[in-house]
């Protein structure tokens, strides 16, 4: 559990060094890192088969994420937090962490047993070489070419290329493979669609096996149809719409966040993070990982 990626542990310890950060925010974000590291506690202890682990992790998730955008972030008595959290990437790093943190605890197994790398990584996406007929290049000049995903399954790929069949004079580099990736977005709005529509593409040009899940908060959009794109699957984790545009504007200022809280907070218990979306996630993951045998096969009558 330690070994994994913590993105948004490091945005809450980089922000306690931004000159930026008001001195009244300054004891709140100390105290948001101590609630983070109590989170990843709790996490690292939860027990039971595997819906019950599912269920557990995703409440403390609530929890958690609930005591940041509100406590933290909207109750701040300056508008910083508020205004600038696209740029502090806060609250939407929470999904990227919890993720490999939930997929280890629950498919351990699988993930050693192939040898796959869970979390949010930079992977392979295509690769040109520089060099022409006058300029020598070891290994033809190779560049790799490598997207970051905010979660991915991957392993790692070390790639050489020599102009000398005994790789005398060669070229290593190293990247990652990915077989499964997801994007995590906090409002999936029609652009962000478009780009994660092509974004899978250039997945499945390099890995045609490779699936691609785009994992959402909120819609901000009426619901495309995935079928004409590369992408797998759109998971909508609250099962909601975005709070409409007329009511977030009431938040731009501190008086307008204390004035209108309670919107707030009853929008954001109304609308949880449901623990069926994030198994239907895992269930895609497991069913990736499982090899049927051929009495399986025989036994549907399909494969």
């Amino acid at each position: 559990m330690n070994s994994l990626p913590t993105p948004h542990g490091d945005k809450l310890k980089i922000l306690l060094q931004n000159h930026k950060l008001p001195s009244s925010d300054y004891g709140r974000v100390e105290q948001a890192l101590q609630h983070y590291e109590n989170w990843r506690k709790a996490l690292g202890i939860v027990q039971g088969d595997y819906p019950e682990r599912i269920s557990q992790m995703v409440a403390l998730l609530n929890d958690y994420k609930q005591y940041i955008e509100l406590q933290l972030i909207f109750d701040s008595p300056e508008d910083f937090l508020y205004r600038q959290k696209g740029q502090l990437k806060l609250d939407n790093t929470i999904l990227e962490e919890f993720l490999p943190i939930l997929v280890a605890s629950t498919l351990t197994n699988q993930l050693q047993s192939y040898g796959l790398v869970a979390g949010p990584t930079t992977c392979f996406s295509g690769l040109r070489f520089e060099s022409a007929i006058n300029k020598w290049e070891v290994g033809g000049g190779m560049k790799i070419r490598a997207k970051d995903h905010d979660f991915a399954l991957s392993r790692p790929l070390f790639v050489r290329t020599s102009h000398e069949a005994d790789f005398k004079d060669s070229l290593t580099e190293m990247t990652h493979l990915a077989y499964i990736t997801a994007e995590c977005k906090t409002n999936l709005d029609k652009t962000m669609f478009q780009e994660a529509a092509a974004t899978a593409l250039d997945v499945k040009m390099v890995m045609s096996t490779a699936k691609y899940f785009l994992l959402c908060e909120w819609l901000d959009m009426t619901p495309i149809s995935t079928n004409t794109t590369a992408i797998d699957e759109i998971i909508i984790l609250r099962k909601a719409k975005r709070l409409s545009a007329h009511i977030r504007s009431q938040f731009n200022t501190v008086e307008g966040r204390q004035k209108h809280r309670q919107v707030m907070q009853d929008f954001l218990m109304a609308h949880p993070l449901v623990a069926e979306t994030f198994t239907r996630f895992l269930d895609h993951i497991q069913n990736l990982l499982i090899i049927s045998s051929e009495d399986d096969i025989l036994a549907k009558g399909y494969f």
